[in-house]
């Protein structure tokens, strides 16, 4: 296997793992009435999944430069950081 692919494995799995726990936390979220556990849903969210799907998805749909596409990826893990910092202040 070439480092390219276990690379693009390693992000996938990252996204799928990402996006389940969002969901989990989502769930948890709307079945409890938690603020907080939405907030983590966002910020789980924001860290492995929106990365991963600005880097495969948004930029070779629209031929984003690596700046954006480096800009796109450091604003989803800001966000997604605030959002988990938010979830443990409430």
């Amino acid at each position: 296997m070439t480092l390219s692919l276990v690379a693009t494995a390693g992000g996938v799995a990252t996204a799928c793992l990402g996006a389940y726990v969002s969901y989990l936390a989502y769930d948890g979220s709307r079945r409890n009435g938690s603020r907080t556990m939405l907030l983590l849903a966002v910020g789980v969210a924001c860290i492995a999944v929106v990365p991963y799907v600005v880097a495969y998805g948004v930029t070779p749909l629209f031929g984003l430069s690596d700046a954006a596409t480096v800009f796109g990826v450091t604003m989803a893990h800001l966000v997604g950081l605030g959002a988990l910092a938010r979830s443990v202040a409430d």
